[in-house]
């Protein structure tokens, strides 16, 4: 209900707008704000102290006048190009979207001895839960060029995600248990 009633209103100050505006500036003198008691009483103050000032605030000054006339602005605009780090080197053409990488994120090119990445070691993990006997921590360490002592950490500490379905006999036998103890409420 509130877009319908900011729809309606934005709708009502737009009515007639153009009219209005055309109204507005084809006034003759626009109306000046309203004026401060304070200030009405500074403005009668300085006006009994100098009653000329006002046919001096009216009388065009020439002095002044013909300096303006003598000032000139001059632009000399350089458009110069955005610096960059190597003038060289092309901005890139490809703009597009980077592709998302498969683990999140960027999989190094170059493996330093000793290290592993995370594709390697879900692999490494999975094989030893799947294959526990055939695939050992010395085994992994020896295929991967990592310390055995990391490697059976890894293997101790982390697991990958595993399916447990449950059996649909022990489901029944919930269901029917469930349904039993309702029975004997009632």
């Amino acid at each position: 209900m509130g877009k319908v009633l900011s729809i309606a209103a934005r709708q009502a100050n737009r009515f007639n707008v153009e009219s209005r505006a055309e109204k507005v500036i084809s006034q003759s003198k626009p109306k000046p704000a309203p004026k401060f008691q304070s200030n009405l009483k500074d403005l009668q103050r300085v006006l009994d102290e100098n009653p000329d000032i006002l046919q001096e605030l009216n009388k065009k000054n020439v002095p002044l006048d013909d300096n303006l006339k003598r000032v000139f602005v001059t632009s000399t605009d350089v458009i110069t190009e955005p610096s960059r780090k190597d003038p060289d080197k092309p901005l890139p053409l490809n703009r597009t979207a980077i592709e998302e990488f498969e683990y999140g994120h960027l999989e190094p090119q170059s493996i330093p001895k000793g290290r592993c990445t995370l594709r390697q070691a879900i692999e490494f993990i999975s094989k030893h839960q799947t294959e526990p006997e055939i695939w050992t921590s010395s085994k992994v360490s020896a295929e991967y060029a990592m310390k055995e002592a990391l490697v059976s950490n890894i293997l101790k500490h982390f697991k990958t995600f595993e399916l447990h379905l449950p059996d649909k006999a022990v489901q029944k036998r919930k269901l029917l248990m469930k349904a039993d103890s309702n029975k004997t409420i009632e």
